[in-house]
């Protein structure tokens, strides 16, 4: 079974760089795992993508080197499971306020002695080789996600849960707990304050952080302070960036040049 590339990189002290697929097709998922992130994360919570649109995603993703991850609707065994049993190497779990919710976490997402997985990795074995059912609990990584006042209450109980690898950081569901602007860079005062606590206290334990970036400026900011996941846009900003410097540099110059008669094309 192949090593999972993130614990590769974070025990060598990096930073993995991920990219964020919202948009519910192969084809863009494997234009973007072609071009050179660390990781993809495949969007179930916000994304406009669901389990059928995933599978095919999850083998675009497979034609590279990058580590498919997967954010879950939410802390559920049936999806998290079935999540894992299509090749996700990595999960990312949203509102995780308590031990008890980092616990079900890891159990959900381990196979006995360790946990309670149900076993039925059908493609993850197709993916991940013979020996996944002995490696699985060692190749996983999961992220429990901590965007909450209640998790912030919790935290250190949260990070001493034994088999979370990490912990991850929206910035815009944090700041809104915390009374401030749903923002994923310049937050608010009393955000950034909560977002140096949780890496602060996740170095602590040994827990890798990582956080949601809008742009390159803030994730390499955060790579700074010692985040080693850095999300950077998503898939679909990506597209809409693109498509709106292209319009508004033809814009631009048609706006300044007459028009000209001629053929259609």
């Amino acid at each position: 079974m192949k090593t999972n590339r993130l614990r590769t990189l974070w025990q060598s002290g990096g930073a993995a760089v991920n990219g964020w697929l919202a948009i519910p097709n192969s084809f863009s998922a494997e234009t973007m795992a072609h071009q050179g992130w660390d990781s993809l994360t495949i969007d179930l919570q916000h994304g406009v993508v669901d389990y059928q649109a995933m599978l095919p995603m999850l083998q675009a993703i497979a034609t590279t080197d990058t580590v498919p991850v997967v954010r879950v609707p939410w802390l559920e065994p049936g999806i998290l499971m079935k999540t894992l049993d299509a090749g996700a190497s990595a999960v990312i779990c949203p509102m995780v306020n308590t031990r008890e919710d980092a616990q079900k976490l890891v159990a959900w997402t381990s196979y006995a002695p360790r946990g309670t997985r149900s076993f039925g990795p059908i493609r993850a074995l197709l993916i991940h080789g013979a020996d996944y059912p002995e490696q699985a609990n060692d190749h996983i990584v999961r992220f429990a996600m901590i965007e909450t006042a209640q998790a912030l209450d919790n935290l250190d109980d949260i990070l001493s849960v034994e088999g979370l690898d990490a912990v991850y950081i929206g910035p815009s569901d944090l700041s809104l707990s915390l009374g401030c602007r749903p923002v994923f860079d310049d937050v608010d005062p009393k955000a950034q304050q909560a977002i140096d606590h949780i890496l602060a206290r996740a170095k602590a334990h040994g827990v890798v952080a990582g956080i949601h970036n809008g742009n390159p400026q803030g994730a390499l900011a955060r790579i700074a302070q010692g985040f080693q996941f850095m999300t950077v846009s998503s898939d679909a900003r990506l597209m809409a960036a693109g498509a709106q410097q292209v319009v508004a540099a033809m814009r631009a110059q048609t706006s300044a040049t007459p028009a000209k008669p001629g053929s259609g094309y």
